[in-house]
């Protein structure tokens, strides 16, 4: 509080709030008329408090009157007001609600996004707990008249400009509840008429659980679409219910409807998006999921009801609407409810059947969904026990078997696996095209044994936890341990085996402590040597994924293995029975070792290696 000059009180913004709102203020928003969702949706939450408010003996007063939310416009003055008989805001309320930033993380995001974007979309920022100060996009002066319903309250003014600071002072006002009013800016006078505040409500607002009125006309229909039968809902009134429950700019992808009778009852409408919301592209931390609206007989009690589902299951939105519960439930109640696990668990039950439905019906649509929420669903394997093997058959899975785009399934796999293949392979690492290019699949490709491509990072600490599918172990091809007796292949001109024993010794001798083991390698074909993990290591990409989870973790040793029919190794084993001290030879076997640890990405100095690669050209261009 910067200075008090009688009743009004003057208030300085935070630095970080002044520069949210400059940027709300000055960025090139493309939707400036979610202003007015907005404002709607923060009433109509006041609104739902104050009921659930009047239904507890919590301090606070009686509803007054309907609840509802009256707008009022001027066209010729351009003048707005939107009052709801709410439950208001004190004074601290008015100072945590209005003059700082709602969720941490949030300007860095925005300033993100605008980065990326070169404009920030308006419609992202109901998501991000800043829909208030949207109405600065439109208005240069802002006045927000309210009085709390708790007993004892009285009338206050906030006023801003949104320009560093905001008033707020005393005022006579009877009824609890917030009016907001303002004068649009000469470029935004269009919201001041009729006909477009009426669009926007329907497009945004239409399922608002209370009367929207301008003047004497309700603009809205209040409908609990959950309540009616599936056959009777129109696939327009779906979309636009979703959009209004979600703050999602786009349709759904689908939408399951929900009606149990029985030990427990409830009805629910249940929404999959089409992509991924924006805080899984940009997170800090932990990924903050929500969970669909809890509704006790139509009345909202918890706006995010993470208690509904399991953690990989909240990015679906929605209502569940139960009679079991209480209208008095508090949170801790909520949680431990044996009705809450209850529902919990046919929803996710209903919710994995309608992704396998999809899959099978809807294969492109599954795609879709896969795509956007396939990383999060399989987090379920390693939590939601009682479901396992449902999410198991869900999971898809690239291969060197299947085309650009196209996916595999474990059953799929297993159906074409060849009569003496006992495993199931997998190789996890970057993009299918980077996998592909790895030496370790040169045995699999050579004999037309299909490995399944895992190019998720969420892969390499599921998947391996599967142990095995259909009695067939999944085992990484990465693993020293595979048997490929049943398809190796006899080798051309390869080293002799008892040139090829002092050469490796040569190769251990000079990697020395670095590596666990110089061995012969079956599984190469046109590659000079590999790495592969010990039975009881990790492969590559989890060792990567752990070091950047634990910088300080220590690389774990690896074998090396040698292929004895490449020219290279021929000419190395020649080299040795010339010269066995000839330098090139520990050279090469360092430069081959480094390209190895190259090609897995694991290797941290690239310095060394290209000072010894020109010392090797030079060799060769010496020797012509």
């Amino acid at each position: 509080m910067s200075k008090k000059n009688s009743a009004v009180q003057e208030f300085e913004y935070k630095a970080e709030m002044k520069q949210l709102l400059d940027l709300i203020v000055h960025s090139l928003y493309t939707h400036p008329e979610i202003f007015l969702r907005e404002l709607v949706s923060n009433a109509s939450d006041a609104l739902s408090k104050a009921r659930f408010g009047s239904l507890s003996d919590d301090g606070r007063l009686k509803a007054v009157g309907e609840p509802a939310i009256r707008i009022t416009l001027d066209s010729k003055t351009a003048a707005f007001s939107i009052e709801d008989s709410g439950i208001g805001m004190t004074e601290e309320e008015l100072i945590a609600n209005l003059g700082t930033v709602a969720k941490s993380g949030t300007l860095g995001f925005m300033q993100a996004l605008r980065e990326q974007k070169q404009e920030l979309d308006g419609n992202l920022i109901g998501q991000f707990g800043v829909g208030f100060y949207s109405v600065f996009m439109v208005a240069d002066e802002v006045t927000v008249e309210t009085r709390s319903a708790l007993e004892g309250s009285e009338g206050l003014r906030w006023r801003s400009s949104g320009q560093g600071t905001y008033t707020i002072e005393k005022i006579e006002k009877n009824e609890p509840g917030t009016k907001i009013s303002f004068t649009f800016k000469e470029e935004h006078k269009e919201f001041a008429e009729e006909y477009r505040v009426e669009n926007i409500i329907r497009k945004y607002s239409n399922f608002v659980d209370f009367p929207i009125y301008l003047g004497e006309k309700q603009l809205n229909s209040i409908t609990a679409l959950w309540q009616r039968p599936k056959s009777e809902l129109k696939t327009e009134e779906v979309n636009e219910f979703y959009k209004f429950i979600s703050n999602d700019f786009n349709d759904p992808l689908d939408y399951l409807h929900v009606s149990v009778e029985g030990a427990v009852s409830f009805k629910a409408i249940l929404f999959l998006p089409k992509e991924a919301p924006m805080e899984l592209l940009y997170r800090q931390g932990e990924l903050e999921q929500k969970g669909p609206q809890l509704y006790v007989k139509k009345v909202m009690i918890q706006h995010e009801c993470r208690d509904l589902l399991p953690e990989y299951l909240r990015f679906i939105a929605g209502v569940v609407d139960t009679e079991d519960l209480s209208l008095n439930v508090s949170r801790e109640i909520v949680q431990s409810s044996p009705v809450m696990a209850k529902i919990r668990q046919i929803l996710t039950g209903k919710i994995l059947g309608w992704f396998e439905e999809m899959a099978t019906e809807q294969p492109e649509r599954f795609r879709t969904f896969y795509k956007a929420f396939g990383p999060i669903v399989k987090i379920g394997l390693n939590t939601d026990f009682t479901n396992r093997q449902k999410l198991i058959e869900l999971l898809r899975f690239e291969s060197t078997k299947t085309a650009e785009g196209e996916y595999v399934t474990l059953k799929e796999y297993v159906g074409r696996m060849g009569a003496e293949q006992k495993e199931i392979y997998y190789h996890s690492g970057g993009e299918k095209k980077q996998l592909l290019a790895n030496p370790n699949l040169e045995y699999f490709q050579d004999n037309g044994i299909e490995v399944l491509l895992l190019s998720d990072p969420v892969d390499v600490f599921v998947i391996p936890s599967i142990h095995e599918y259909d009695k067939k172990p999944l085992k990484s091809i990465e693993k020293a341990d595979i048997d490929f007796s049943s398809g190796t292949k006899e080798r051309d001109e390869a080293v002799a085996e008892n040139l090829l024993t002092p050469l490796l010794a040569i190769f251990r001798e000079t990697l020395g402590e670095g590596i666990e083991d110089v061995v012969e390698s079956h599984r190469l074909v046109s590659s000079p040597v590999t790495l592969v993990s010990g039975k009881d290591a990790m492969d590559s990409q989890m060792e990567r994924m752990m070091k950047m989870m634990q910088q300080e973790m220590p690389a774990g040793k690896k074998i090396l293995e040698v292929n004895p029919s490449h020219p290279i190794i021929r000419n190395l084993s020649g080299m040795m029975m010339a010269d066995e001290r000839n330098p090139l030879i520990r050279t090469t076997i360092r430069q081959l070792y480094e390209g190895a640890l190259l090609l897995e990405g694991g290797l941290d100095s690239t310095t060394d290696f290209v000072s010894r690669m020109n010392e090797l050209i030079e060799a060769a261009t010496l020797s012509r």
